[in-house]
């Protein structure tokens, strides 16, 4: 995989994205959540691309977003002419082009259970994103703990649980690494940064995603990162 970072002031044009094969614009990879997941997801599945980062934080941030999607927000990846910005929309196309890498679970009702767990982590747990930020360089245990943020937990202990015990079998959330993996290896990173205690089968769960080649090297970068995020940073819980 080449990574492009974009220089705050000599940027890449959109027309230098537009290069044969697939590229994805993300956000720094200690903050970027939603850019995390698409990642994780491409090269666990081994998909080549190119990678974009857009300093996030800086004078410019919001411009250079621009250059790739007028949503305003990363990850986009671009295919040829086409632009996708969304992290669901991005994996679900990724899955359509490469078939043979099944990374939705192939069991019909795994898949759908996954599919469902993915949209409820697409659209929900509002209360632990807020309370709790990802910031994969801190380790701030206990903070952040309202009262919506523990019913997230909650929450996802729950799916987890259920899909470990259903598909998992001592492995991912059904069986091998999936797109489902991917989606909530974000809420991995939170509950090591914020100190969650799990039951022993969720934190074994939480020690294998860590371990999983593809959130290992991206917290390998996040944590080699040493771009200044005042905003992200004012946001961290007291």
């Amino acid at each position: 995989m080449q990574t492009i970072d974009l220089d705050p002031i000599l940027s890449h044009t959109l027309e230098q994205a537009r290069q044969p094969g697939l590229t994805l614009v993300i956000g720094n990879k200690n903050l970027s959540s939603w850019s995390m997941r698409p990642w994780v997801a491409a090269v666990a599945f081994g998909i080549p691309f190119t990678e974009i980062r857009v300093l996030l934080d800086q004078r410019d941030t919001a411009n250079e977003i621009a250059r790739y999607s007028h949503a305003g927000r990363v990850p986009v990846l671009i295919s040829g002419e086409m632009t996708i910005w969304d992290s669901l929309a991005i994996v679900e196309y990724l899955a359509e082009q490469f078939p043979d890498k099944h990374m939705w679970p192939q069991d019909v009702a795994a898949r759908a259970l996954a599919r469902s767990i993915v949209a409820e982590m697409h659209a929900g747990f509002g209360e632990l994103r807020n309370a709790m930020p990802m910031h994969i360089q801190s380790y701030l245990p206990g903070r952040g703990r309202t009262p919506g943020a523990q019913a997230d937990i909650g929450r996802i202990c729950e799916i987890w649980e259920d899909c470990l015990s259903r598909f998992g079998h001592h492995q991912f959330l059904f069986g091998a690494f999936s797109i489902a993996d991917a989606f909530y290896a974000p809420v991995v990173m939170r509950f090591k940064t914020y100190g969650v205690a799990l039951a022993p089968a969720l934190q074994a769960y939480c020690d294998r995603m860590l371990a999983h080649p593809a959130v290992a090297r991206w917290v390998s970068e996040a944590m080699a990162e040493t771009d200044p995020t005042p905003l992200h940073d004012a946001d961290l819980p007291e």
